[in-house]
């Protein structure tokens, strides 16, 4: 069954686009630039965001729970599920790890890749410092695992759909950088020119999951960004 709730909140300088809420999930669309949780930069997280607005919205005298589930990139855009419920929290962290979610991610690619559609096979070492990974030639790294398949040829950039099997750090960017077909803005994987909102074009379009309480199958698709490029293709 498709769940997918949109609506803009607003509330003070908090503004989020809730995709899907029920009494053990809530589900927003990321923006481009916002972090999951705190970091050194010392900026708000999307986690603290949405905290404030469940107890403004429920009149919550006390703290908040909230769960973190997974998290994406600060320059991409898309799907972020939270938990409300502990419950909540500890089967859906027990789906991810059994790989037992699908997630969809779209990329505006600047070269396209040898085939229309097809499997991207590597082994990936992270680099800590450099918050960076890259490509190696043996099997000491993790196994990345994508499909991809074109959707939209563009002016100067390719459309693809992306199919990800494992979790890895960095693992989309990365992958498809290695087939010389970096993400328009990723200047990290070897893009040309950044954007203008330091974002990179890639979104976590669909997620479909087994309910953790419910057990009811759970479709949610997040709009793309508000941008040129975007909107000439959604």
């Amino acid at each position: 069954m498709s769940k997918t709730l949109i609506s803009l909140i607003k509330m003070s300088n908090i503004r989020l686009q809730v995709l899907f809420e029920d009494n053990h999930l809530i589900a927003i669309n990321k923006q481009s630039g916002d972090i999951i949780q705190g970091d050194k930069t010392g900026d708000e997280p999307l986690s603290e965001k949405v905290k404030k607005f469940l107890k403004k919205k429920y009149n919550k005298p006390g703290n908040v729970f909230l769960g973190t589930i997974h998290r994406i990139d600060r320059p991409t855009s898309g799907i972020i599920i939270f938990a409300k419920t502990s419950k909540a929290l500890s089967r859906m962290n027990e789906k991810f790890r059994d790989n037992k979610i699908s997630k969809t991610y779209w990329a505006i690619a600047k070269n396209n890749l040898s085939k229309t559609s097809g499997s991207l096979v590597d082994y990936l070492t992270k680099d800590q410092k450099k918050n960076k990974s890259f490509v190696t030639k043996n099997k000491e790294g993790k196994l990345a695992k994508l499909s991809y398949k074109l959707l939209n040829k563009l002016n100067n950039y390719y459309h693809y759909e992306i199919y990800p099997e494992t979790g890895r750090h960095h693992q989309i960017r990365v992958q498809l950088s290695n087939m010389g077909s970096p993400i328009k803005g990723d200047l990290k994987y070897g893009a040309k020119r950044s954007n203008n909102d330091a974002s990179i074009n890639l979104h976590a379009r669909k997620i479909i999951f087994e309910h953790p309480v419910s057990k009811e199958e759970i479709t949610i698709i997040a709009p793309t960004p508000n941008e040129t490029i975007w909107n000439s293709i959604s």
